[in-house]
């Protein structure tokens, strides 16, 4: 039998309560990849139900899968599955943070890092392949991510790479987050390492991630192939948003804003996107001008650079030239990507003094903002925090809720006058837990139970609250109808799956998007128009299906799924046609063990069917269906002169999203009547004890 690659083979365990630092065989799991897999399963095999995320019987699982460190394009994520503290069950999460972390654990010689117990003193953890060791972090609580991570490069090397929490995390913030490489973060775990006193982890390595023996050349291929003929820009937008001759298509809604006399402006010298046709691998990282989508007309002139993950060739993240963050005390400098620049516009409830959505000052707005929620380490909960804000702001909750002397102290001034200076003092308060206006970062479910919102809070449209489990909406109905619907109902968080909105949202037109859904899931009639729906069909369920399947595997083996799977490709000579088999092609040469597209989503499926088993268990209830499988009202309420299935509105029917569930509950074998996986179905899939432990629990339908 061929040596298997990919995997180091280890995992790392550290006990922050006795100090105790061990590895064992990763191997143990390799059913189930790797990252999220490794992170569901682990959870739920050690850590008890009943427990809550901030108990020192909670673990966190940080680990990556076979392709992280391989150069596998755009495989620099990093899973961390944790108990969560923003859900009533305290049901688990994964978040995923790009940069460099996960690479940088693998070269250590780890599949992932397993943190039990919790220390009685601030710790970090220090890892340089085999030497591993817990280190005194008294001199490093109470600093921002950025210092945190410099003092901890002065120790280990600048070639050492650092995940972090800051101050919102030491203070037990439930919208709290890791960050590593500055500005890439994994949002909702911050407090549990800050449960732990555990203030980072710094790791370098210098072990190799070898291949498949014998197949460098066929990886080259490979990589040539997906280059030069698949890949697209951000999101696997594949046609650019602007008209060029070489385009047989444009949409201005796609992030391929490459185009002619368009700049990188900042860069010494200025560097020119220009027109980035398919066929040339070094254009690929031009195509994604970030900075002009986030941020504006300003941004290409402030724009050094498009950076980005490990070994990812599309370049999301800006770097951003603003020494107008020197009037803050803050370095000129900012660096970030989609909702971590966009999420304080939503604070800023009264607009910026230019009024000007796109101009100066709410350039200002959001860098700064960025560079602040990156140092304290809070978590905008996919933008929720700011409509929170909103919601309480007008309604009069702040004032009624508030001692008097502290909500006399907020600069409210600042607010009116659209004076970016407001976030210092906003995010200050959270992360330090000043007062009672902490609480906004509680989370919705929380907040409500705090200050008794009530159903108007929920219900109100403004608010896009999708499940009392606490999380706003994320590419839900008016992304595909049903499918956009069915993936927001069975995470315990935000969706935060991007399978389904990378092929809606790929450009092309319609038609030729309802082919692909044809010969992907059976009938062109998986994939709705945009604003004209039509009634739930089992090609929709296949579709949803298989979206959250690819976000667990990409999750788990690991890959970006802001940009996989490959549906389409901007290749006129394949017809638009892309490869989703990719993933399993570099799943072969990169770990010797001959693997078919079918092979991994069966895979997919298991991991998602493990992530279900253990809510159950969290939640301590077999139906599913009637207690966490919500659909907000105003799916079906909006929008109230116009029928659902007409064109001009993203309506649905609540009798047929039932259906939806129903259909949905089929594919994946589940009891129709609970949403719950039965013991044949679990047994398939190769998941016999999670089967066992549920039934020994009475949770099995």
């Amino acid at each position: 039998m061929a040596k298997v690659t990919g995997w180091t083979g280890k995992l790392l365990r550290v006990n922050l309560s006795t100090g105790s630092i061990s590895t064992q065989d990763s191997m143990k799991y390799k059913d189930l990849v790797g990252g999220a897999g490794f992170g569901y399963k682990i959870l739920f095999d050690e850590v008890p139900p009943g427990t809550k995320a901030l108990d020192e019987a909670n673990k966190i699982v940080i680990a990556v899968g076979p392709f992280t460190g391989t150069g596998v394009p755009s495989s620099g994520r990093t899973n961390i599955t944790t108990l969560s503290p923003t859900n009533p069950y305290h049901a688990a999460t994964d978040g995923h943070m790009g940069g460099n972390f996960g690479p940088w654990m693998k070269f250590a010689g780890y599949d992932g890092i397993v943190i039990e117990g919790a220390s009685k003193t601030p710790v970090w953890i220090r890892i340089e392949d085999d030497k591993v060791s817990i280190e005194d972090a008294s001199n490093l609580w109470g600093k921002g991510t950025r210092d945190t991570s410099a003092e901890i490069a002065k120790i280990m090397g600048k070639e050492a790479c650092v995940a972090a929490i800051g101050q919102a995390g030491e203070n037990l913030i439930n919208l709290s987050s890791v960050v590593n490489s500055n500005s890439h973060s994994a949002g909702g775990q911050g407090a549990v390492f800050g449960s732990k006193k555990l203030k980072a982890i710094g790791v370098k390595g210098t072990k190799a991630i070898p291949i498949a023996e014998g197949k460098a050349e066929e990886w080259l291929k490979l990589n040539d192939y997906f280059m030069k003929e698949i890949v697209g820009a951000n999101n696997q937008h594949v046609v650019p948003s602007t008209p060029q001759p070489w385009a047989e298509y444009s949409n201005p809604s796609t992030r391929w804003t490459a185009q002619k006399d368009l700049f990188w402006g900042a860069a010494e010298p200025p560097v020119e996107t220009g027109e980035c046709p398919p066929g040339n691998t070094n254009w690929v990282g031009l195509r994604t001008q970030k900075g002009f989508f986030d941020l504006g007309p300003i941004a290409e002139e402030r724009t050094i650079r498009m950076d980005g993950c490990y070994s990812c060739p599309i370049r999301c993240h800006s770097d951003m030239l603003v020494p107008e963050l020197e009037k803050y005390g803050l370095s000129g400098y900012a660096t970030s990507t989609c909702a971590n620049y966009g999420c304080h516009s939503g604070v800023m409830v009264k607009g910026t003094a230019d009024g000007d959505s796109k101009g100066m000052d709410m350039f200002i707005v959001k860098t700064l903002g960025a560079r602040l929620v990156d140092d304290y380490g809070i978590w905008s909960n996919y933008m929720q925090l700011g409509r929170d804000f909103k919601y309480c702001y007008d309604h009069g909750v702040f004032k009624e809720k508030l001692p008097k002397e502290e909500y006399d102290s907020i600069p409210w001034d600042l607010l009116e006058k659209g004076d970016p200076a407001f976030l210092l003092d906003f995010y200050k308060r959270i992360a330090l837990k000043q007062g009672e206006f902490y609480h906004i970062a509680d989370g919705p479910y929380w907040l409500d139970k705090y200050w008794n919102l009530g159903e108007e809070y929920w219900a109100y449209k403004g608010n896009n609250l999708w499940s009392k489990m606490g999380y706003a909406k994320h590419h839900s109905n008016e992304a595909g109808s049903h499918v956009g619907t069915l993936v927001n109902v069975f995470k315990n968080r935000d969706a935060n799956s991007h399978t389904h909105m990378n092929f809606i949202g790929a450009g092309l037109p319609i038609e030729i998007l309802k082919e692909v859904a044809g010969e992907i899931f059976g009938s062109p009639d998986a994939l709705d128009k945009p604003n004209d729906y039509t009634p739930m069909n089992v090609y929709k369920a296949k579709f949803a299906k298989w979206s959250m399947d690819r976000n667990f595997l990409h999750d788990s083996i690991t890959l970006c799924n802001y940009t996989w799977p490959m549906a389409v490709s901007p290749s006129k000579s394949r017809n638009y046609r892309g490869d989703t088999a990719l993933e399993a092609k570099f799943f072969t040469l990169a770990t010797g063990v001959e693997t078919s597209e079918a092979d991994l989503d069966l895979v997919g499926e298991r991991i998602t069917t493990l992530s279900r088993a253990d809510t159950i268990m969290r939640m301590g209830t077999v139906n599913l269906r009637k207690e966490h499988d919500a659909i907000p009202e105003w799916v079906f309420t909006a929008d109230p002169d116009k029928k659902a299935y007409t064109p001009g509105t993203v309506k649905l029917d609540k009798k047929d999203t039932e259906e939806a569930l129903t259909l949905l509950y089929k594919e994946y074998g589940w009891d129709e009547k609970t949403g719950a996986p039965t013991r044949a179905c679990l047994e398939k899939l190769g998941l016999k004890d999670v089967a066992d432990k549920l039934e020994s629990l009475k949770l099995l339908p």
